[in-house]
C-alpha cells in the first residue's frame, strides 16, 4: 500500500462512531482496611465488547501484543473482543512492587507483567478464579495471588514456561503469552540531562525525560542475553504486531532490546502498529511529543519497521490549529486540560507519516478515566488498521 505523506491523517478530524468509550468501574486505591484488593484494570470494559465485537471469520489473523505493563492488556483484550487469534510477548525487566520484593529475595523470573497479561486473556474476566488472580494482599506485602502462583509453580514444575502454561489453562485463555527472555535482566536508561538510572521502577519515576534505555545480564551471567524462542516464533508468524499502548522506555522497548527480537519484526511478514500513550503523566516521556515517542523507537532498533502509528487527538489536525497553540504557548495560556495529552500537531503527523508510517489521528480517550484508552474506540482503530494494511474477514 503507498504511503502517502498526507493518506493516514484523514483531515478533517472526525470522531469515529462508537468511540464515545466503556466507563471504567471506579476501583479505590489500597488501603490497609482493605485486605484484599484488585488492581486497577479496564478490561472489565472488554466484557460487553466481546458478545458483540468478536467475528469468527478474524480467528486465521495472528497478532501479537508487544509491551507489558497495564497496557499491554488493552490491546490484548481489544483483539480478543475482535475474534483475533491473539498473543502477547511481555518485558521481563520489572523489578518494583511485589514482583521486586519476589526477584529480591526469591529470584524468581519477574511474574507482575506476565500475570497481567494472563489475567487479560482469561476467557471470563468476572470468573472468581480471574478476580482472585489478580487480588493483592495488603497483609502478605501487597503480593498478588497472580504473582505468587507464578512463583509457586515457577519452583514445583519445570520452569517459567510450564508455569505460565499451567495459569494459561487455570484461567481458560484464548491466547498465549510469552516472556521476551528467560534470563535474568536489568533495565537501565540515560535521561536528557545525562543521569543514569538502574532499574526499570526507577527509570520510570524519572523526573526527567529518557533518552535510551539498555538490558544488563544479571551480575556473574556468563552468556549474552538469550530471547525466548517459542516468542520469537509467534512474531515471525504474525499477522499483525502491535506495539503497546504503554510506558515506552520501560514496557515497550525492552522487549525489542532483547538480541533476536527486532530482526524478527523485520523478517516477519507482520505490519506493525505502535500504539502511542495518550497522556502526558509519565516521567520517563515528560513532555515528549507523540513524533518524539517514534523517534524513541527508532533509536532503539525499530527505524523503518513501523507501518502505522495510532494517536490520540480529540480536535482538528489543520495548520491553523498548530499555529493556534503556538500563540497560546507563547502568550502563557492555561489549556484547561487537567490531564496534559501527548502532543501530536499538525506538522509532527505530516513529519511522522514522511518518516514512513501511516498515521492513524483519534478520540482514543476513555472518558471516566482520561489516563486510560477508550476499549470501544481502541477496538475500532485496530479494526480500521487491520481493513488498511489489507488483513480482511474471510
Amino acid at each position: 500500500m503507498s504511503k502517502n505523506p498526507f493518506s493516514g491523517i484523514n483531515l478533517p478530524f472526525v470522531p469515529r462512531k462508537g468511540s464515545e468509550g466503556v466507563r471504567r468501574p471506579h476501583v479505590k486505591s489500597h488501603v490497609a482496611d482493605r485486605p484484599f484488593a484488585l488492581d486497577p484494570s479496564n478490561t472489565q470494559a472488554f466484557t460487553a465488547l466481546g458478545a458483540e465485537g468478536a467475528d469468527d471469520r478474524n480467528a486465521h489473523l495472528r497478532c501479537v501484543v508487544i509491551g507489558g505493563g497495564t497496557g499491554a492488556p488493552m490491546s490484548i483484550r481489544a483483539l480478543l473482543s475482535l475474534g483475533v487469534t491473539t498473543s502477547a510477548v511481555v518485558a521481563m525487566a520489572d523489578d518494583g512492587g511485589s514482583t521486586g520484593l519476589m526477584r529480591q529475595e526469591a529470584r524468581v523470573t519477574p511474574p507482575g507483567d506476565i500475570r497481567k497479561c494472563l489475567a487479560a486473556m482469561a476467557a471470563n474476566p468476572d470468573d472468581p478464579l480471574t478476580r482472585a488472580f489478580k487480588t493483592r494482599f495488603s497483609f502478605a506485602r501487597n503480593h498478588t495471588l497472580g504473582n505468587l502462583m507464578l512463583a509457586a509453580l515457577e519452583d514445583a514444575s519445570t520452569g517459567f514456561p510450564e508455569a505460565v502454561s499451567i495459569c494459561e489453562r487455570l484461567l481458560d485463555c484464548r491466547g498465549h503469552v510469552y516472556p521476551s527472555t528467560l534470563d535474568h535482566v536489568t533495565l537501565s536508561a540515560r535521561t536528557k540531562d545525562g543521569h543514569v538510572l538502574d532499574g526499570q521502577a526507577i527509570a520510570c519515576h524519572s523526573q526527567t525525560a529518557l533518552e535510551r534505555v539498555w538490558l544488563k545480564p544479571e551480575e556473574g551471567a556468563q552468556d549474552a542475553i538469550r530471547p525466548y524462542g517459542p516468542a520469537v516464533r509467534a512474531i515471525l508468524d504474525a499477522d499483525l504486531v502491535v506495539l503497546g499502548p504503554g510506558s515506552l522506555f520501560t514496557s515497550i522497548i525492552p522487549n525489542l532490546l532483547v538480541p533476536g527480537m527486532a530482526d524478527a519484526i523485520a523478517q516477519s511478514k507482520a505490519k506493525v502498529l505502535f500504539v502511542c500513550g495518550l497522556a502526558d503523566v509519565q516521567g520517563e516521556t515528560w513532555g515528549l511529543s507523540a513524533k518524539e515517542h517514534l523517534q524513541a523507537l527508532y533509536a532503539h532498533g525499530m527505524e523503518g519497521l513501523v507501518d502505522y502509528m495510532l494517536v490520540h487527538c480529540d480536535h482538528e489536525l489543520r495548520p491553523e490549529n498548530d499555529d493556534a497553540a503556538a500563540r497560546a504557548a507563547a502568550d502563557g495560556q492555561p489549556t484547561g486540560e487537567q490531564v496534559p495529552p501527548v502532543r501530536i500537531s499538525y506538522q509532527d503527523a505530516v513529519d511522522i507519516q514522511k518518516a514512513g508510517p501511516v498515521l492513524l489521528a483519534r478520540n482514543l480517550c476513555d472518558p471516566g478515566s482520561p489516563t486510560w484508552h477508550s476499549p470501544a474506540a481502541l477496538r475500532d482503530a485496530i479494526q480500521e488498521v487491520m481493513t488498511l494494511c489489507r488483513l480482511p474477514l474471510r
